[in-house]
């Protein structure tokens, strides 16, 4: 009996350690359907369509260090050549893509 705890404990043990990794945010779907043609998939920008539009990494230490309200303005008014979602995405939805936006610059 106490082999069977044992083993289910440890199976236990591994899902919660594992399943994390696997676990995305509210904002990973929009961003991937709306963000990462441009941005990437990893916010690297090393997308054709970053490097023609000259787009920054998230992971550029100018963008880790900027407030999300800086964020939030760029995506509900738009920057450049990057189109505003004002409209098209919800306050909620947009806060949920920069919570996403923050876990990739990690």
């Amino acid at each position: 009996m106490s082999v069977r705890i044992r083993t289910a404990a440890v199976m236990l043990l591994a899902i919660l350690l594992v399943a994390p990794a696997f676990a995305q945010g509210p904002g990973a779907d929009t961003y991937k359907a709306k963000c990462a043609m441009c941005h990437g998939a990893d916010g690297l920008a090393a997308t054709p369509m970053a490097k023609s539009m000259k787009v920054v990494s998230f992971k550029d230490p100018t963008m880790v260090q900027a407030p999300d309200a800086q964020f939030i303005a760029s995506t509900k008014d738009g920057k450049g050549k990057m189109p505003a979602y004002a409209g098209k995405l919800t306050d909620a939805q947009i806060t949920d893509v920069v919570a996403y936006i923050r876990t990739l610059q990690k």
